[in-house]
């Protein structure tokens, strides 16, 4: 070290003294940069001895980077003025580059002329990097996911970083200040203390498991290590604590635990493969179903399982399905240990791995084949007749019912044939029941020998059978077949010893020209089964739709019409209208029927044609009117809020006070909404008074009840009407919807119509859907609502209710794709 003994009464000795003695680096320079002065202080700083600087230029030490520093601090020192603690870097002798701290002053002459400067550098590299360190740290700090706090040895938190916020939803002007133990629950409490004794002991705290509580209360599991922090003597002073949330970790671990546990205990069999399907884990349900232990299955595919009894087509399904969704379901028939077959429910799902790709599949199955069993037998129980085998009425109309879809798609005639055997009262009354159910097992053999093997033989109970002929290419080709019948029935059986014979008379009805449903066609041929009988038995009789229409005289139809209004003969029929793509029930239109006494349950154009202009038409159409209303009233009551559909005609529409007896009818059901009731008119009746009926339909929108233009497109369909009459709803007759697959006009005008109501910005609803993939055709061409055999047959109130809580929404519907742009 330099002497610094700074007595001197001298002041240029003094000044030297101090020059050698200060610890900051002074040098002085002329007004063009060069060094005049340079003490020892400057030397330790930059590393160049005096006598290398002096005579230099200082701009030596400057960086390249830093070169225009010197004329600026030049401008401010020939200016007279100070450049004070100016914070920059220089280069020391070996290229180190120093962080200084520098305060510049001006040197004058004696005439207080500038004429070179003076400079004080100190050094605060080490300042700077603290410095740095200092906020990479905070930016560490401040960064991290985790929850970084400090605190003091007694647990006041003194920092509180973003991800702590995030943590625990208090902000850290909130929590700073405040004890460490607000975060802690009750049944945690200790833990501080155990904490904080163990952080003055300098013992670090590495990932400690345990829970603290959320602002909100809730609370979290947090992993935490904590770190005692020392001061500059090496006392505890505080601590560092991180905290990282591991709540989802253990909720994982605690689904993994119940994942294991349910693999393990499961009732059903549980198969774990790799990619290629070689087992990898099995769980002890499949050693007990199979047979098979562990140790045995792995390593192999499941063909060692597979029975035979399930065709390639039904792995080949699963399998595609698999591919396509990631999972499958199905039943399939597999093999034990032992040899026995059992079936299985099985389903297969895909566990993909980051990328996407397969890493597992996963199957369950259960054994059900006992339950297969059964239901097998409950099947058979509920379709065929117990003593002879044959299907029942409950077989007998879902196999009439397909027969009719098919007939109606191929334009084939269909006959249903009603047979009751004649003297089988007479044989079942002498011989005993036995002999009499014997009979009839043998007489139903000989009839089955008697049909072909597309034709449905049923018992329907006692001695009367059904038979249903088709597909039959016309009605004359039903008469070999019906000839063959009553020869099969008329042969003499032994019976127990006894020759007994019989004969049978026989109804027909051909479809379609009786173009009725299920139950109607039964009915017809039943009553053309009587009619074989009065004519002597042993025979057969065609029922004749024309002619039985016709020997209805038109005075005794209405005669017959007045009675029935009377005696409650008639009664509404609800058929569902849906929105398809969704499967929702969006109303029902409520259709007339009327329980004939000896004709049966009689359609509208049985009847309605026979009063056309008569006062009975508006008697009929008020109770129409009445009777929906009273029904929406009773649904409403049930909490059953449904919109309804009711025909007008047009004598009805037309006539003067229309809208003032809706009005009335409404009020008498207060608890109906007028939005829940449609209008339905006939596109022909609204044109036969164009103005009048767009006046009383406008009236009527006024209340609030809805309309629907009917059979649209069977009418003239003109532009200008459909612009003019305020109907919400256009309804493409059946007529259209039926062929529409087949025939390409039929097609072309259901595109039409769509068309026009969605240029007209009106709803479209689709009559007579019969199919599913008539209902598909129709969402892709922008048809959404719908109703029909395909949803629903017409239905009387009591079964609307049943059908509503258990129907199924059609999937090929509700799956189908966006409509086609037109």
């Amino acid at each position: 070290m330099p002497s610094c003994d700074t007595r001197s009464d001298d002041p240029a000795l003094f000044f030297e003294a101090v020059l050698r003695c200060c610890d900051d680096a002074i040098i002085t320079k002329t007004l063009d940069g060069i060094v005049t002065s340079w003490n020892p202080a400057a030397q330790r700083l930059f590393g160049y001895a005096a006598h290398e600087m002096l005579g230099q230029p200082l701009l030596r030490l400057f960086p390249p980077e830093r070169q225009n520093e010197e004329s600026f601090i030049l401008e401010k020192i020939v200016q007279g003025e100070w450049v004070d603690h100016f914070e920059t870097v220089r280069l020391h002798k070996s290229g180190r580059r120093l962080h200084v701290s520098v305060t510049i002053s001006p040197i004058r002459d004696a005439e207080g002329r500038v004429v070179g400067a003076s400079k004080i550098a100190r050094d605060i590299s080490e300042r700077v990097e603290l410095w740095h360190r200092s906020q990479l740290f905070q930016a560490i700090v401040e960064s991290t996911d985790d929850a970084v706090i400090s605190k003091t040895t007694q647990g006041i938190v003194t920092s509180w970083n973003a991800a702590a916020e995030q943590l625990f939803g208090y902000r850290a002007d909130e929590m700073i200040g405040q004890p460490m133990l607000r975060l802690l629950p009750p049944d945690r409490q200790t833990e501080e203390t155990e904490i904080l004794r163990r952080i003055a002991a300098g013992q670090r705290i590495a990932h400690f498991q345990t829970q603290r509580c959320h602002r909100d209360g809730h609370r979290l599991a947090v992993s935490v290590t904590i770190s005692p922090v020392r001061d500059h003597l090496g006392r505890v002073s505080g601590a560092s604590t991180i905290m990282r949330d591991i709540s989802h970790q253990k909720r994982l671990e605690e689904q993994l635990r119940l994942t294991a546990s349910v693999f393990t205990h499961a009732n059903e069999g549980v198969v774990i493969t790799d990619p290629q399907g070689r087992m990898v884990d099995v769980n002890q349900a499949f050693e007990r179903i199979t047979g098979y232990t562990r140790e045995e299955a792995l390593g192999r595919t499941a063909q060692f399982l597979r029975s035979g009894r399930d065709g390639p087509d039904v792995m080949t399904q699963l399998m595609a399905e698999l591919q396509a969704h990631g999972r499958c379901q199905g039943e399939v028939w597999s093999r034990r240990k032992t040899g026995e077959a059992y079936a299985g429910l099985l389903t297969v799902s895909r566990v993909d791995d980051a990328a996407g790709q397969p890493q597992n599949y996963v199957a369950l199955f259960a054994d059900v084949t006992s339950m297969r069993v059964q239901q097998e037998k409950l099947e058979h129980l509920a379709h065929f007749d117990a003593l002879t085998g044959l299907p029942n009425r409950l077989l007998l109309s879902d196999r009439l019912r397909q027969s009719m879809a098919h007939s109606h798609r191929h334009h084939q005639v269909l006959a249903v044939l009603y047979l009751d055997l004649d003297g089988f009262k007479a044989i079942n009354d002498s011989h005993g029941h036995d002999v009499g159910d014997a009979l009839l097992v043998a007489v139903a053999a000989q009839m089955k020998m008697a049909l072909r093997e597309t034709d449905t033989l049923a018992r329907m109970g006692g001695d009367e059978f059904v038979v249903v002929l088709g597909p039959l290419p016309g009605a004359e080709a039903c008469q070999p077949l019906v000839e063959r019948l009553l020869q099969a029935c008329a042969l003499p059986l032994k019976v127990g010893g006894l020759l007994l014979q019989v004969s049978a008379s026989i109804g027909i009805t051909l479809f379609p020209q009786d173009d009725s449903d299920v139950d109607q066609l039964l009915r017809h041929a039943d009553q053309a089964m009587y009619q074989a009988k009065q004519l002597g038995k042993n025979r057969y009789h065609l029922f004749d739709p024309v002619h039985d229409a016709r020997m209805r005289s038109r005075a005794g139809v209405l005669a017959a019409l007045r009675l029935g209004l009377d005696q409650q003969q008639f009664e509404l029929y609800y058929q569902p209208k849906v929105h398809m793509r969704s499967g929702a029930v969006v109303g029902v239109e409520a259709l007339l029927r009327w329980h004939h006494p000896s004709s049966g349950l009689l359609h509208p154009p049985a009847f309605l044609p026979q009063v056309s202009g008569q006062d009975l038409e508006d008697a009929l159409g008020d109770w129409v009117l009445r009777a929906a209303l009273r029904q929406l009233g009773e649904w409403s009551r049930q909490g059953l809020v449904l919109g309804m559909s009711v025909n007008v005609g047009a004598r009805q529409l037309l006539q003067g006070g229309f809208t003032a007896h809706l009005r009335a009818c409404l009020a008498d059901f207060p608890e109906v909404d007028p939005d829940r009731l449609e209008l339905e008119v006939l596109e022909s009746s609204a044109l036969e008074d164009i103005h009048q009926a767009s006046r009383v339909m406008r009236e009527c929108r006024d209340i609030g009840v809805h309309f629907a233009v009917d059979d649209f497109g069977t009418g003239y369909s003109s532009l200008t009407y459909l612009k003019r009459l305020p109907a919400e709803t256009l309804k493409i007759d059946q007529s259209f919807v039926r062929d529409m697959l087949a025939d390409e006009e039929d097609l072309a005008i259901v595109q039409g119509v769509i068309s026009l109501a969605k240029a007209f910005n009106r709803q479209v609803v689709a009559e007579g859907v019969e199919r599913i993939e008539q209902g598909v055709r129709l969402l892709e061409m922008g048809c959404e609502l719908a109703q029909g055999y395909a949803i629903a047959a017409p239905m009387p109130a009591r079964a609307f209710g049943e059908w509503l809580a258990h129907r199924q929404p059609c999937a090929a519907w509700v799956s189908a794709g966006p409509p086609a742009e037109c």
